[in-house]
Order: C-alpha cells, then sequence, then structure tokens
C-alpha cells in the first residue's frame, strides 16, 4: 500500500502542465486560462492534494506569517471593551495586505520563566500598553530584529501609536467647568498591574505604570486640581458601578459631576446614581472617554471624547507592514473629538 502524500509535482504530471504552472493555480496571484485551471484542480481532487503546505512556504520566506499582540490583564476582560474590539478590527484590516495572522498573548506582569513574547515564533509584535516585563522582553525581541510597535504605552524606542489623552479629558473637564461644576470626582482606569480599587493617592500616581491612567488624570486635574479620583480594577460598567456607589452615597460629600475614563465607567456610574434614585444629569451630570456604542444607556448620549479606536489599530498594522518591508517604522498621534450629550448640565440649584 502506498501511503506517501501526492505532491504539487504529480499534480502538475497528471494535469500535463508545468510544476510552476501549477503552483500559479494553487497561489492565485496571476491569472491562468480557465482550461488550465480546471486542469489542474481536477488533477488535484483526483489525486487528494489539498494544496501546498503552507509550513514549507513560511520556511522558503523565512517569515511565519504571524504577528502577537500582546494585552495586558486577562483575555477576556480585554474583549469586553468595545475599543480593543475596533482596535483589532482596524489591525487585521491594514495586516491583510501582509497575509498576516494574529497571536494574541497575554501581558501578565507577575508571570514567571521567560515571557511568551520572546520564544514566540512570530515574524512583529504589536503592543497594546507595555508593563515593565513586557518592556524587558522586547530587548529579546528586537534583538531577533522583529519589528515592535506600541500602542499608547513606553517600550523605550521605536514606532509608536499614541492618542492625546490628556488634552482629550481636559477638554471634557472644561465643558463640565463651563456648566458651573465645582464638585467633581474622577473614576480612573487601572493605575498598575495591581488593579487595584479605591481613592487614588499622590503615592500611587507616582507609582503608576499605565500612561493612558495617568495622562487623563493629569488632563482632569489641570481643569479641577483638587478632584478626588478612585481607581477602577478595568473598563468594566460592573467596575463603574463600584466606584459609582462609594462617590455618589453620602449625600453630605456628592459630587455634582463625575468624569469617567472610558464610557463603560461612566455608564456604571450612570447605573449606580439610578440605584440611589438621582436623576442624571439634574442631580449628577456624568462624562466618559471612547465614544463606543454602549447597550443600557436607554435614551441617554453619553457626554464624552471620541477616540479614533479603528485607526489605532489600523495605524499600528501600517506600521508593521512597512517595518516588514524593510522601511522604518514611524510614530503615529491621533486626537480625539469631543462630544457633548445628555448627561451633563448645569448643576442643579
Amino acid at each position: 500500500m502506498n501511503d506517501r502524500r501526492p505532491t504539487l509535482a504529480d499534480v502538475a504530471h497528471a494535469a500535463g502542465v508545468s510544476t510552476s504552472t501549477a503552483s500559479v493555480v494553487f497561489s492565485g496571484k496571476v491569472n491562468v486560462a480557465e482550461g488550465t485551471r480546471e486542469k489542474v484542480l481536477a488533477a488535484a481532487s483526483e489525486l487528494g492534494y489539498a494544496g501546498p503546505d503552507p509550513r514549507a512556504a513560511s520556511l522558503r520566506r523565512g517569515r511565519s506569517g504571524i504577528v502577537a499582540v500582546v494585552l495586558g490583564g486577562h483575555l477576556r476582560h480585554a474583549f469586553l471593551d468595545p475599543v480593543t474590539t475596533a482596535m483589532m478590527d482596524g489591525l487585521t484590516d491594514a495586516l491583510t495586505e501582509a497575509s498576516a495572522g494574529l497571536l494574541l498573548l497575554r501581558d501578565d506582569p507577575d508571570g514567571e520563566g521567560a515571557h511568551p513574547v520572546t520564544e514566540a515564533p512570530v515574524d512583529a509584535v504589536v503592543l497594546i500598553g507595555c508593563s515593565a516585563r513586557t518592556r524587558e522582553a522586547l530587548e529579546i525581541v528586537r534583538g531577533r530584529g522583529l519589528p515592535v510597535v506600541v500602542i499608547e504605552g513606553d517600550a523605550g524606542r521605536g514606532p509608536r501609536i499614541t492618542l492625546d489623552n490628556r488634552e482629550a479629558t481636559a477638554e471634557v473637564a472644561r465643558h463640565v467647568l463651563q456648566l458651573g461644576h465645582e464638585r467633581v470626582a474622577l473614576v480612573t482606569l487601572a493605575l498598575d498591574a495591581e488593579r487595584r480599587r479605591g481613592l487614588v493617592t499622590p503615592e500611587q500616581i507616582a507609582a503608576a505604570t499605565v500612561d493612558v491612567t495617568v495622562d487623563r488624570l493629569a488632563g482632569a486635574r489641570e481643569v479641577y486640581p483638587g478632584a478626588p479620583a478612585i481607581s477602577a480594577a478595568g473598563s468594566l460598567i460592573d467596575e463603574g458601578m463600584i466606584a459609582g456607589r462609594e462617590l455618589l452615597s453620602d449625600p453630605e460629600n456628592r459630587p455634582t459631576a463625575v468624569i469617567a475614563q472610558s464610557d463603560l465607567l461612566a455608564v456604571g456610574v450612570i447605573r449606580a446614581a439610578e440605584e440611589l434614585g438621582l436623576r442624571v444629569p439634574e442631580d449628577v451630570s456624568v462624562a466618559g472617554f471612547d465614544g463606543i456604542a454602549v447597550d443600557g444607556l436607554g435614551d441617554y448620549r453619553l457626554t464624552t471624547a471620541v477616540q479614533p479606536a479603528v485607526r489605532k489599530g489600523r495605524a499600528a498594522g501600517e506600521q508593521i507592514v512597512r517595518m516588514l518591508d524593510g522601511e522604518p517604522g514611524e510614530t503615529v498621534h491621533l486626537t480625539c473629538r469631543f462630544r457633548p450629550g445628555s448627561t451633563t448640565a448645569a448643576p442643579h440649584a
């Protein structure tokens, strides 16, 4: 019994064409006569040939055809955030040109042993944020000559995709100030890998490792220097509810406005307010950041800073394609757009 797997050469011989012609039929990159194409595919079907092994092509090119994407925290939480999903859409769109697939890796700052990105068989790396552990691992990655692009984080050197987090948050805060609010509180994203909840202290800010959180906090405090801030464990509606209950439960110390660092957190604050019998925006104004479509807002239109999430991912992918083609990568700076909504108004007299 002959168990040898059929090869492309076998298909070419059976179809009466050259091996190079058969190869063109399967690659789809060059048009061939329809009759020739049908003969090759018929021979392949008869022989049970499924097509060239992509691993062999990878070996010839010296590439795996895979780009690693390193995400902070648990992947299940990352994909509950529509901003991450939109970024990934943009990234995959841009990488289509390079025919690259994605390998998702978790950035676990407390992980032991080698960081998975140092051993992954990939052609390039995209970081969404960057922990200290990943930053150290990047020296090994760059030593292999792999392109690295970081989205909103500090990877030490190389191209970055940045966003005007500080300026955009300051614009939201100025809107709240112009409405007449003086007692304002802030709800932040996680400050570091510990993802602790609670009142943000100067010591925590000094030791913070999440650039996005620090920049958005600085923007709000440009306008409200003394505004108290509570950190959430992540960009989740439930986290916003926890923070909102803490901020709004005491009538004596209740702020008239809350500025949250994400739309999901803002929705959680609104739900906490409604639980307490408060009206938005009559009793408390709430603003967010992201400009995403959020379920559960009802008739509300959230006041927020709209960020170009898809464009962020696409920009990272475009730089990866450039670098894989041998061109130098470039840092790309993107900006947000302020969008007033129905969740903010002048404080109730």
